[in-house]
């Protein structure tokens, strides 16, 4: 048993009390209990069947039980359930063999909380060598337990501080002489333990280092003091390595040096790292001279603008090429602000990049600059601050501008290249449909001039002209839709309703002699393009199926969402939501060996005349700009697909057809209209159906005519209606000029195609397109004025 051990010392005490006769004499069994009470260790007894007759205090006191609940086997409660089956395996184990046995285990106290306590069992026997009784201690050793944990923890964290070092660990006699086991330094060196004992360690150090070594090591045993050294060690490998050495002695309480602790640390690349510093410093001066030579010529032959400013703004050093580039000498341009130079439209862009530039390193950034002829020129700049100075390096790209602006042009011109071949593939089509529906026209015209004609008949031609017209503005409009000129304007389409709006197109295009079909999803299926390209590319790719067609053939159209665009001219398959508009023929077909050039600029397997080979090329750009791609499968004889993958996008369907409105037309009120148009057939119409309507009207043939009337009398007019395209100012200056005069006097204007409003929209005016009907003029002209009765209404 250890001296002073709780568990040793409450056994030897029942032991004694319980099992020797002279000691029960001195005391009975109730003072031995009253004793046990007051211990601090766990006690109990058990008679030799296991079964706990009795608990000292301290038990209950610390796992909160009573006695009833503990009797017997009632222990068990207080035990950890995961440790239990092992405990009563012991358990059981030493009632059958009558054995001690000691165990540690956790124990459950009154606070919920396990504790672990280690126990000793030991039998007491009576006189004929039988287990009366079992004595069980139980002392808690949660203090020791977490001494040894933190011993443990301590000593591995001077262990891998030692090895973060790239530490070798060893021991000396207070003699200084390596003794025992130094499993560090027999790892390092490859020394046998023999080989090392003494001052056998020396043997592993260079030879030159050795006797220093020795010489140094004993003055510090001698002095008792800190040794601290350098010195060469081979290593186990045959490799000389360098180490820096400490040793510290131990000092016990008598003031005796019980032992000496010392680390062995490599320095080798620390020291390499220090030598080549010191050969990189024998050259430092003549290499700094060397480069700011470099910098110099660098400075003074450099084709590009170097300046120093500070963080106003102010030039403190300009190189040659700034005076070369810009014209201005240097001494015009050292003290000067750099903003006496730029360009008024790009100081403000410029003053945010000199801020910035103040603090951190300026990304690329274009400004322009006067020059000292008045011309200007392009300068493309980054730059970094550097303690109070800003150091900039600017490139002239004036001409890299200029040609990209020359780019744009050519590009420009070949898309309108492009779209005037579709353009001229429509040309015949358009003319034979607008003779066809003349006809009905002039038919209906010639019947109604007849006798006698009754009224089901008249009206019968009059809804013909009527619908006939609808027909021609509608084909009008979508031929104006498809030739308008202006920049490419990406948003949100529904293909299948697209193909629908060009149905009319198309089958101008085709003629009667091909028959045409569709095939659309019934799902709405949007991508994000340029509307009218999609067009052009559409009408391109039906023009060549139709010049594939000469004896007739059938056209179809298929939309459909896909998955994945197929791989195709050596691109790999692409993953994804697409949509895929198809365009099938039952023509010629193309020859397997010009499959891959259809889509080139200006090949064309057509004859002279017929074709300038760009449509395909649109098709094949569009696809591209737009995020997709297009793929053509030809048979000869058999014929021709070109699909067209543009990428899915999530839409709204804005085109939800309305119902059409068939209220009664609204009265005019002798509400006096301004009518401005130059046509005098269609000034005349105008008026004459404002005044079928109620209206009053004044017509004034141009702008300036319009202004005149309203400068005569300006408040006697409630609304102004006028074409766009005129002689002299445009509705759309006379509009605004309007506006500014009177703010509140409302404003249509009408036009059946103005290449002003196609490219910029209806500057916040109200747009009849014609042809327009007596009721859409009417409508059109009472909804612009109820809306300007509301906002007066409301202000």
């Amino acid at each position: 048993m250890n001296d002073g051990d709780p568990n040793d010392l409450a056994a030897m005490f029942w032991r004694d009390a319980l099992e020797e006769p002279a000691n029960a004499s001195m005391l009975d069994e109730a003072s031995c209990r009253q004793l046990a009470d007051n211990i601090p260790t766990l006690c109990w007894i058990a008679d030799g069947d296991g079964y706990i007759t009795w608990y000292n205090r301290r038990w209950y006191d610390y796992t909160g039980t009573t006695p009833e609940q503990m009797k017997g086997w009632g222990w068990q409660s207080v035990h950890d359930p995961e440790v239990l089956p092992a405990v009563m395996e012991r358990w059981t184990a030493a009632i059958g063999t009558g054995k001690a046995f000691e165990m540690t285990f956790p124990l459950r106290g009154a606070d919920g909380q396990y504790r672990p306590f280690q126990t000793r069992i030991c039998p007491m026997r009576s006189a004929d060598g039988l287990v009366a009784r079992w004595f069980g201690a139980n002392a808690e050793v949660s203090d020791q337990i977490r001494a040894a944990q933190l011993l443990e923890e301590a000593n591995e964290r001077f262990q891998a501080a030692v090895r973060a070092t790239h530490g070798v660990l060893w021991t000396n006699t207070p003699e200084g002489e390596m003794r025992g086991e130094q499993s560090g330094w027999a790892h390092l060196t490859g020394q046998s333990y023999d080989e090392y004992q003494g001052y056998g360690w020396a043997d592993a150090v260079h030879p030159e280092d050795a006797q220093p070594t020795i010489k140094a090591w004993n003055e510090a045993v001698r002095s008792r003091s800190t040794f601290k050294f350098e010195h060469r060690v081979r290593r186990h490998d045959g490799v000389w390595r360098r180490f820096s050495i400490r040793a510290i002695p131990v000092i016990d309480n008598a003031d005796a040096i019980r032992e000496w602790v010392g680390v062995h640390t490599d320095i080798t690349e620390q020291r390499d790292v220090e030598d080549a510093l010191r050969a990189m410093n024998e050259t430092l001066e003549s290499r700094v001279s060397e480069v700011a030579a470099d910098l110099d010529r660098v400075w003074r032959n450099a084709s590009d603008i170097f300046v120093v400013i500070d963080g106003e703004g102010l030039l403190h050093r300009v190189n040659p090429a700034t005076t070369a580039i810009l014209g201005w000498s240097e001494a015009e341009l050292v003290g000067r602000s750099v903003f006496d130079l730029i360009h008024p439209e790009d100081v403000p862009l410029s003053l945010g990049a000199l801020e910035h530039a103040r603090t951190q390193v300026l990304p690329t950034f274009e400004n322009r600059y006067r020059t000292k002829d008045g011309g200007l020129r392009t300068i493309s700049w980054v730059a970094a601050p550097e303690g109070e100075w800003i150091y900039a390096y600017g490139r002239d790209v004036s001409a890299e501008r200029a040609q990209q602006a020359d780019l744009a042009v050519a590009q420009e011109a070949l898309r309108q290249s492009q779209k005037m071949e579709a353009i001229g593939q429509l040309t015949g089509g358009v003319a034979h449909d607008f003779n066809n529906l003349l006809t009905v026209i002039r038919s209906a015209v010639d019947l109604l001039r007849l006798p006698d004609l009754s009224e089901e008949k008249r009206g019968r031609y009059i809804n013909a002209i009527s619908d006939t017209a609808d027909r021609a503005a509608k084909l009008t409009g979508q031929l104006l839709a498809f030739a308008r000129r202006q920049a490419l304007n990406a948003e949100t389409l529904d293909v299948g309703r697209s193909i629908s709006a060009i149905g009319e197109v198309i089958g101008t295009l085709i003629g009667s002699r091909i028959r045409y079909s569709t095939t659309l999803p019934d799902a709405a299926c949007h991508i994000f393009a340029d509307s009218n390209q999609f067009d052009t590319a559409i009408v391109n790719m039906v023009a060549n199926a139709r010049d594939a067609m000469q004896s007739g053939g059938v056209l179809t159209i298929t939309v459909a969402p896909v998955s994945s665009i197929p791989a195709l001219r050596s691109h790999p398959e692409v993953h994804g939501e697409f949509v895929a508009i198809s365009i099938s023929d039952t023509g010629t077909g193309i020859p397997a060996d010009q499959v891959e050039r259809v889509f080139e600029p200006f090949f064309t397997t057509k004859g002279v005349g017929k074709g300038t080979g760009l449509g395909l090329s649109q098709v094949f750009g569009f696809a591209k700009q737009s995020g997709g791609e297009v793929l053509v499968k030809s048979e000869v004889g058999v014929g021709t697909t070109f699909t067209l993958y543009l990428p899915h996008v999530e839409g709204v369907d804005r085109h939800g057809a309305g119902e059409a409105n068939m209220s009664p037309l609204p009265d005019g009120h002798a509400t006096c209209v301004l009518v401005v148009e130059d046509n005098a057939d269609v000034g005349e119409f105008a008026t004459r159906s404002l005044g079928e309507l109620g209206y009053h009207s004044v017509l004034a043939p141009n702008a300036e005519q319009a202004l005149a009337e309203l400068d005569r009398g300006g408040r006697r007019f409630d609304i102004i209606f006028s074409d766009v395209v005129m002689p002299g100012m445009s509705g759309i200056d006379l509009a605004r000029e309007i506006r500014d005069r009177y703010p509140d006097l409302p404003i249509v204007l009408t036009s059946g195609y103005s290449h002003v409003l196609a490219q910029n929209g209806t500057h916040g005016f109200e747009l009849l397109h014609k042809p327009y009907s007596v009721d859409q003029l009417s409508r059109t002209l009472w909804k612009v004025l109820e809306q300007g009765r509301r906002g007066s209404a409301v202000s």
